[in-house]
């Protein structure tokens, strides 16, 4: 069967749910969402399967994927020159088969060492595919509609790891642990298919005759130089990683600080932090593409101000809600999560788009390197930080994301009057995002 729709059919969804055009990008879709639903199945039951599968204390199995996480940390500058070199889906498809092999490696890690390595491959699998996956939208599709299409990816992978995550709490309790081994042998599977769905996949953006032999041309002259140190000292790159580091503390509410606060910070039941993050999904799956499509016509980085401003609201409500009654503050944190969910949907493809936009094409795997520690960094530090706050009280956590959302306001106003104009040129070689400039 062909990999490719009826033109009309394609037309009217792009038109009314701000899809993009899939015609020869049906594998990397499927790719994505194999992914997520496998990821989804054992992402919240690690420390669970081990747990069970072996006679060691959570303290040691917690500190053995500690140290897997913090040894996997250079990943993705190690990553980065290998994606200039090899091409983004070259080493999205060696990360996914370095996954399937760690989450295999579960099934016979029994000692301490064997997890923290299993694991440790895991985390390596993960961020060389996470490093690169910026760089598959750009073989899938033109400049003008990534975000597009990285609005259809965030919604994919919002909607699989809910599906993969109901699916793994329904086979955690199934005979003992035969249906952890089910989920460990199923995420592993799903890696694997994912992989090779990359491999079959032959990306439909590709230069005209005239512009590939004036590629050819250009590619007998010697190649730019460049390494970290020019990312460095891109002073608008660096800016737009230290923005991005106030959505990582924002993405990471949903894992980190949502059902705690829910039910000892405000001792409400448990069942209703569980209902916030299903709505996360559902409100993410449903509108997604609908409100990339509504924003389309926008300046990008004004776009994404707007979205870290939404979350501002959101947290200062969040903060607000210690002080309210009980049934109160049961309707307040269903708003909240609304203008939450409302301002990830508005910030994330755009922000996205400008991490690719703003690297140049021959270092582009180096910025989106650095890109990436951002997430690392958050990762690394959200944890303790956001459980200090809130042992310091409730509204502590929310006051302090509050802030970072506001902060990063200022500073993307700064980012879109450092970038250039239109008809100027970069220094770096960098691409103009569309509408990036004032």
């Amino acid at each position: 069967m062909p990999d490719t729709a009826a033109p009309a059919q394609e037309g009217f969804l792009q038109r009314r749910l701000g899809l993009p055009d899939m015609r020869g990008n049906r594998k990397f879709v499927n790719a994505a969402v194999i992914d997520s639903v496998g990821s989804g199945l054992i992402l919240a039951f690690i420390l669970v399967y081990f747990a069970r599968t072996t006679d060691y204390s959570l303290p040691a199995i917690g500190g053995a994927l500690t140290l897997a996480r913090f040894l996997a940390v250079p990943t993705a500058m190690v990553v980065g020159p290998l994606i200039d070199r090899f091409g983004a889906r070259m080493v999205a498809l060696v990360g996914n088969l370095v996954s399937a092999v760690g989450y295999t490696g579960f099934l016979i890690a029994g000692d301490l060492w064997q997890i923290a390595v299993v694991a440790w491959l895991t985390q390596i699998g993960g961020a060389a595919y996470w490093t690169s996956s910026s760089g598959l939208v750009v073989l899938a599709a033109d400049p003008e509609r990534r975000p597009r299409w990285f609005a259809l990816l965030h919604m994919l992978r919002n909607s699989g790891l809910g599906i993969g995550g109901a699916l793994g709490a329904l086979l955690v309790g199934y005979d003992g642990t035969t249906g952890l081994h089910i989920l460990v042998v199923a995420n592993a599977v799903s890696y694997l298919g994912a992989a090779v769905l990359l491999g079959l996949w032959h990306p439909p953006v590709a230069p005209a005759p005239a512009a590939r032999k004036e590629e050819e041309e250009k590619a007998a002259e010697p190649k730019p130089k460049g390494g970290y140190g020019t990312v460095l000292r891109d002073r608008r790159y660096m800016l737009l990683v230290g923005i991005n580091v106030n959505f990582v503390f924002a993405a990471l509410v949903l894992s980190l600080l949502v059902a705690v606060f829910v039910t000892e910070g405000l001792g409400q039941a448990a069942w209703i932090g569980g209902a916030l993050l299903v709505l996360n999904s559902v409100q993410v799956a449903a509108t997604q593409t609908l409100v990339n499509r509504r924003l389309e016509r926008y300046r990008p980085i004004r776009v994404i101000a707007a979205g870290s401003l939404v979350n501002a609201l959101a947290f200062g409500l969040f903060a607000l809600l210690g002080l309210v009654p009980g049934w109160v503050a049961v309707v307040g944190l269903f708003v909240a999560m609304v203008l939450y969910n409302l301002a990830e949907t508005v910030a994330t493809p755009f922000s996205e788009d400008l991490s690719v936009s703003l690297a140049p094409e021959h270092l582009r795997g180096r910025y989106l390197a650095v890109y990436q520690l951002s997430w690392t960094f958050g990762q690394t530090v959200a944890p303790l930080l956001l459980t200090v706050l809130l042992d310091l009280g409730s509204s502590w956590p929310w006051l302090f994301l509050m802030a970072l959302a506001l902060l990063a306001v200022p500073a993307l106003l700064l980012l879109e009057r450092m970038s250039p104009k239109p008809a100027e040129e970069p220094a770096t070689g960098a691409p103009v995002p569309a509408g990036a400039a004032a």
